[in-house]
C-alpha cells in the first residue's frame, strides 16, 4: 500500500467520511464547468428544489460545441447555439463565474485553468470531462466526472470515489532533437496499455519530469487517462511556483507564503512507498505516431507496423486500411490539426510554428492551427506565430476543442487520415465514421503537413 505520497496526503487532507459502500466522500475544491455535461446537472438541481451552495469553487466556459470560424452568435449549429444559451443561463441563475468569448478569457477548460491559476498544487478537481487528468501537472488529484456527478459536486462540493493504487512512473534521460512530452506519454501507454493503469493513480518523476515546463507536464497528465489512470500527477517544484506565481486567480502576498508552504508540504517524500514503480528512459524513445484505434496503438517514427497478431489489431488494420510491415513514414495525410486540451498551449503553438516558418504546407493537406484560449491566441499573435501559420497555408482558428472530438463544425471528411495532436484515435473519434486519426507532437504534425505524409521532425531540425 501506497505511504507519504502526494495521492495520500491530498487524499486525506480531503476525505469526509467513509461511507458504508466503502468509498470515501472527498470535498472538491475545484469544479470546472462547460456546456455538453452540464444541462441535465442544472435541470436536476432545479427539479429537486436544491441550489448551488458553493458557486464561488465553479469556473465555466464553453469549448467543445463552439465554431473556430465565426464564433458570433447565433452559431450557425442550432444545437450548438442551444447549449451555449443554455449554459449561458444556468450559470448566471447560480451565480457561477463564466468565461464567455466576450470574457477575452474563454478557452477549453484544462487550458484557462491553469492559465488563470486557478488549477494549484494540493487540491481537488472535478470536471465533466475525462481528460481533467490535466490538471495533475500541478500535484492536485484531478478527476473526470460524468454528468450526474457534475449535478452533485454543484450540489454538495463533494465527490464520492473509490481509493486507488499509486504507480511511480520514473522516466530518466534528456528530451532532445524533436523529442517532446506528447512522445513520452504515447511511449508510457504503448508499454503499459490502455488497461495498465485501471485502479492506479500514475505519479510522473525522474529526469524527464524535473526538467520539463509546465506546460509538457499538462500534455503527459492529460493522456493518462488514456492509460487507464483515473488520475495523474506531477510533484509540484519551482517550476509549478513559477508558472503559478503573478496569475489572475494565484495566491497574492501573505497567502502566496501560505499557500507556498502548503504546496512544498504535500509532495512525496523521499521514503515513498508505491505499490509499484515503472521505468523508462529516452535512450528508448524517438517522435512516436500511432497508427491504429487505440493510443497504446503506436510506433517510432522510423519503425514499421506490427503483425496483425490479436483481434484488437486486426480490427486496427481492418478500419484504418494499413497493413502490417508498412513503414509509418509511408503512411499519407489529408489533414494536420494542431489543438486539444492536449496540445494548444503556446509552446505548442511555437513548437509548430518552428517547423512551419518559412515552409509551405502541402496543397494536399487541409491544416487547422487552434488556439487552446483567447488568451493563447492572442500571445501567439503577439509574437508573430499567427503570420507564420498562415504564411505557411496553414488555417489560424478562434479557441475551442475543435477537431479533438468534432461537436463542431470541424470533422473530417469521409476516410481521411489526420495527423492529430489530440488525445484519441477511436473509431469515428473526428466527426467521420471511416475518418482515420494518427496521434503525433505538434512538431511532428506541422512536419507531416509540409510533406503531405508521415515524416521524422528531426529531418527538419537539422
Amino acid at each position: 500500500m501506497a505511504k507519504d505520497t502526494l495521492y495520500n496526503k491530498v487524499w486525506d487532507l480531503h476525505k469526509v467520511t467513509t461511507l458504508p459502500n466503502g468509498q470515501d466522500q472527498l470535498f472538491i475544491g475545484l469544479h470546472l464547468v462547460h456546456e455538453v455535461t452540464t444541462p441535465q446537472a442544472f435541470a436536476a438541481i432545479r427539479e429537486s428544489g436544491s441550489t448551488v451552495p458553493f458557486p464561488k469553487r465553479t469556473f465555466s466556459t464553453e469549448d467543445h460545441i463552439i465554431p473556430t470560424d465565426n464564433q458570433a452568435h447565433p452559431y450557425s449549429d442550432p444545437q450548438a447555439e442551444l447549449m451555449s444559451a443554455t449554459l449561458a443561463k444556468n450559470v448566471k441563475e447560480y451565480n457561477i463565474p463564466f468565461f464567455g468569448t466576450d470574457s477575452g478569457k474563454q478557452g477549453i477548460v484544462h487550458v484557462i485553468g491553469p492559465e488563470l491559476g486557478l488549477t494549484r498544487p494540493g487540491m481537488t478537481i472535478a470536471c465533466g470531462d475525462s481528460h481533467t487528468s490535466t490538471h495533475g501537472a500541478f500535484g492536485s488529484l484531478a478527476f473526470g466526472i460524468g454528468t450526474s456527478q457534475v449535478g452533485l459536486v454543484l450540489q454538495t462540493q463533494t465527490l464520492a470515489l473509490t481509493p486507488f493504487k499509486v504507480r511511480r512512473i520514473n522516466f530518466n534521460g534528456t528530451l532532445t532533437g524533436g523529442l517532446t512530452a506528447k512522445d513520452v506519454i504515447l511511449k508510457i501507454i504503448q508499454t503499459l496499455g490502455v488497461n495498465g493503469g485501471i485502479g492506479y493513480a500514475y505519479e510522473f518523476g525522474g529526469e524527464v519530469f524535473d526538467n520539463m515546463s509546465m506546460e509538457g507536464r499538462l500534455t503527459v497528465c492529460n493522456m493518462s487517462i488514456e492509460g487507464g489512470a483515473r488520475i495523474g500527477y506531477v510533484n509540484p517544484d519551482q517550476t509549478t511556483f513559477d508558472y503559478i506565481e503573478g496569475r489572475e486567480y494565484a495566491p497574492k502576498g501573505a497567502e502566496w507564503d501560505s499557500s507556498l508552504a502548503y504546496w512544498k508540504s504535500i509532495a512525496s517524500g523521499d521514503d515513498a512507498e508505491y505499490d509499484d514503480v515503472v521505468n523508462f528512459h529516452t535512450d528508448d524513445l524517438s517522435p512516436m505516431v500511432t497508427w491504429g484505434i487505440t493510443p497504446a496503438q503506436s510506433v517510432g517514427v522510423n519503425d514499421t507496423l506490427p503483425a496483425s497478431d490479436s483481434q484488437i489489431t486486426q480490427e486496427a488494420y481492418t478500419y484504418m486500411k494499413f497493413k502490417p510491415r508498412t513503414p509509418i513514414k509511408d503512411i499519407p495525410i489529408n489533414v494536420a490539426f494542431i489543438g486539444s486540451c492536449t496540445n494548444s498551449r503556446i509552446e505548442d503553438m511555437r513548437e509548430a510554428a518552428k517547423i512551419l516558418d518559412g515552409k509551405q504546407v502541402s496543397a494536399s493537406v487541409k491544416t487547422l492551427v487552434v488556439p487552446g484560449s483567447q488568451q493563447v491566441k492572442k500571445q501567439a499573435e503577439a509574437e508573430g506565430l499567427d503570420k507564420i501559420f498562415k504564411a505557411a497555408g496553414a488555417e489560424w482558428r478562434e479557441a475551442g476543442c475543435s477537431m479533438c472530438l468534432a461537436m463542431n463544425p470541424d470533422k473530417l471528411i469521409g476516410d481521411q487520415v489526420c495527423a492529430s495532436t489530440s488525445n484519441r484515435n477511436f473509431m469515428g473519434r473526428q466527426g467521420s465514421t471511416t475518418g482515420r486519426t494518427l496521434l503525433m507532437s505538434p512538431g511532428m504534425a506541422a512536419a507531416a503537413a509540409i510533406a503531405g505524409k508521415v515524416i521524422d521532425v528531426r529531418e527538419l531540425l537539422v
